[in-house]
Parts: C-alpha cells; structure tokens; sequence
C-alpha cells in the first residue's frame, strides 16, 4: 500500500434500492482491506433488510437518529457519536425515526463489493 489522498469533489450520491443514498469515499483496490462510505436516509424511511456476506460493516451516527435492527438482538435507537458493529451473514436494517436526515459512515472490512450484498 502507498500514501494516497483520495479527492472526493467529484463523487456523487446515488440512490440504492435498499432506500438510502450512498456516497462512496473510499472503495478501491488500492484499498482492499476496508471501505467507507456516507450513507443519508430520509425521515420516515426504513431500509429493506440485507446483509453482507465475507464483510463486517460498522455504522458509526454522525447526523440524526435512527432505530437499528442487526441479528437477534432488540431494536436500538441510535444518536450522533454512537457506533453499531454488524458482523457479516447479520441482517440489518435501520429506520430514520427523527426529524433530519440520517447520516451515518459505513466502514466495511474487507471492502464493500456489490456481490456480497444480499437482500432478504
């Protein structure tokens, strides 16, 4: 691996059909250890469950709050500074139950690649 800076200016947001949008900041075989990307769910909105094979995905709450469901375990409000560890084959989805935007970066290790998506 080098030293890299990634210039994100021209990076766009796009929508996903599990219901949020994704802008991308880091995903790159120059990088294949980890990706990172900002996800914004509107108020209201639930994603569809899914989950990741071979990737574990941390959730870490920048901006709103949002009800997260992972695994078995009980549903979890989440707030600004709060971070969800979701070990992959875990499904998942969160709900923006607040009142702005939610905003969270979705750290992935190894990288995120789109085959290890899975809905359910």
């Amino acid at each position: 691996m080098k030293p890299t800076i990634i210039d994100n200016q021209q990076v766009k947001e796009f929508f996903t059909a599990e219901g949020c949008f994704i802008t991308e900041l880091s995903n790159s075989d120059a990088d294949p250890e980890c990706s990172i990307a900002q996800a914004r769910v509107e108020p209201g909105v639930t994603t569809s469950w899914h989950r990741l094979k071979e990737t574990v995905e941390r959730y870490c709450i920048i901006q709103g709050e949002g009800l997260l469901e992972i695994g078995d375990l009980p549903a979890r409000q989440l707030t600004v500074g709060d971070t969800a560890i979701i070990p992959a084959m875990c499904r998942q989805r969160i709900t923006n139950n607040g009142q702005q935007p939610l905003i969270f970066q979705a750290i992935c290790t190894p990288r995120f690649l789109p085959s290890n998506y899975q809905a359910l």
